[in-house]
């Protein structure tokens, strides 16, 4: 008996300190350990882009899940609290069933929608062509006028040169040089271990032909590749100024895109709808909790006050895992909270009404504890792993809202489980009495009345 007696103190103990931990993390702002609440709740900017995936001819997931990379490290540079990147792959409704790749920035605080777009929109594409044939054959027919200038005809720059697989994606590091003769800027590129095998593989293919640069689809340079180059650097050179050029590093090696992108569709969410959302969550799980507690403290007396107990308990663990993960809090992510309470409630009723069968059968209250918890157990255990699972799936396959909603409802349950099971049974054990009297009978049994037992009154 002491044994639970001590754990029950353990547990009082740690919730002592997880409610001290939330509540002075809350109230000294701690920023480390602060909510840390999704686009609907803060307000914000979310912008969609849809990349192009038509050029890439290795693996379209792979680019994007880069893409995704470079454009986190890109708006993290702008000091951006807690932003949300995420890709999704599209399949029905596109042209053929192929699939189509979506980007998904949400800004949290930034409700400028032109300087949302503006983050993104500064980082470029890099990419590198090479000559073309049609574009060799095109070149054999060029003429010089009499003024000595190419007449280029109906021929376009762009067109003599084809895309490869060599994109900023394999982009390592940009750093501004100066000739040191003419102390014109450059720009030097250094690959990544695969991009220096695929710049070495292109300069060796492009012997005494022209390499073309580009940057956000301008030609930069085009220079002639005289001999196969390794080690994975290059150089850009043009008619830039040093500003220019500093920017442009700047803008590299914030991350280049490995593909383009195009906007798609725009949302704002004022910080008054966040608020709002904020508020009204608060007030319904207070008020969920409030209804609960009385519910189970007038049916199920004794039990049903140490289940409420229970609940608190629940729902400062919940608090401090959501400081401590950190879990990103949506509207649909509290309501995913204050469903998972209804698990945890249900859990308890399970218990209590085995409890009542075994009291209305005779048992002392401190059996009728223990043999409750332990049939109530198969049916929790069940009926929790099926809500798990669900959640599971709904975070796998689920869109950013939904996936909020599922992490906090398949955590609340994994929790609200372990709680039901741990604590209101070492609560219950310890102030069941050892001899039952018929008082300690009506304060663990339920209802309005108790059930005279007729068949073991001496058990």
């Amino acid at each position: 008996m002491w044994n639970i007696r001590i754990k029950a103190i353990i547990i009082l103990l740690l919730s002592a300190l997880i409610a001290f931990f939330v509540i002075y993390s809350e109230k000294n702002n701690l920023e480390k350990y602060a909510f840390h609440l999704g686009l609907d709740l803060s307000g914000g900017s979310s912008l969609t882009y849809q990349a192009d995936i038509s050029a890439i001819t290795e693996d379209p997931a792979s680019a994007v899940a880069s893409l995704r990379d470079v454009i986190e490290r890109r708006v993290n540079l702008f000091g951006v609290s807690e932003p949300n990147i995420q890709t999704e792959e599209v399949r029905i409704g596109t042209e053929g069933n192929d699939p189509e790749y979506r980007l998904i920035v949400e800004l949290p605080g930034i409700t400028d929608i032109d300087e949302a777009i503006a983050m993104i929109g500064q980082t470029p594409l890099l990419e590198f062509k090479t000559e073309s044939e049609a574009g060799i054959q095109a070149m054999s027919e060029l003429t010089v006028g009499e003024d000595g200038v190419v007449d280029m005809g109906t021929i376009s720059v762009d067109s003599m040169y084809e895309p490869t697989d060599l994109t900023g994606r394999y982009l390592k590091r940009a750093s501004l040089q100066f000739d040191p003769t003419t102390r014109q800027p450059s720009i030097g590129l250094l690959f990544d271990d695969e991009g220096s095998k695929l710049f070495e593989q292109l300069t060796e293919q492009s012997i005494d032909k022209t390499l073309a640069i580009y940057l956000d689809g301008a030609l930069l340079s085009a220079p002639m590749v005289r001999e196969k180059i390794t080690g994975g650097e290059a150089v850009i050179t043009g008619t830039f100024t040093p500003e220019e050029a500093k920017t442009m590093v700047g803008r590299l090696n914030s991350g280049a895109l490995p593909v383009p992108i195009e906007l798609v569709q725009t949302n704002i969410i004022g910080a008054g709808l966040g608020s709002g959302a904020i508020s009204a969550g608060i007030m319904a799980g207070l008020i969920g909790l409030l209804v609960i507690s009385l519910f189970l403290i007038i049916w199920y007396r004794l039990p049903g006050l140490i289940a409420s107990v229970a609940l608190i308990v629940y729902t400062l663990i919940m608090l401090a895992l959501f400081k401590l993960i950190p879990v990103v809090l949506t509207a649909a992510g509290i309501a995913g909270f204050i469903i998972s309470l209804g698990m945890a409630v249900d859990a308890n009723i399970l218990i209590f009404e085995r409890m009542k069968e075994e009291l209305d059968a005779g048992r002392g209250v401190f059996d009728a504890i223990k043999t409750g918890f332990d049939r109530a157990w198969l049916s929790i255990r069940d009926g929790n792993l099926s809500s798990i699972l669900s959640a599971l799936i709904l975070f796998w396959f689920g869109t950013s809202l939904i996936q909020g909603f599922a992490l906090t409802f398949g955590l609340g349950v994994l929790v609200s489980m372990i709680s039901a099971i741990t604590v209101s049974r070492l609560f219950l054990l310890v102030l069941a009495p050892s001899e039952g009297s018929k008082v300690s009978r009506f304060l663990f049994n339920n209802g309005f009345g108790l059930k005279k037992d007729t068949k073991h009154n001496n058990q």
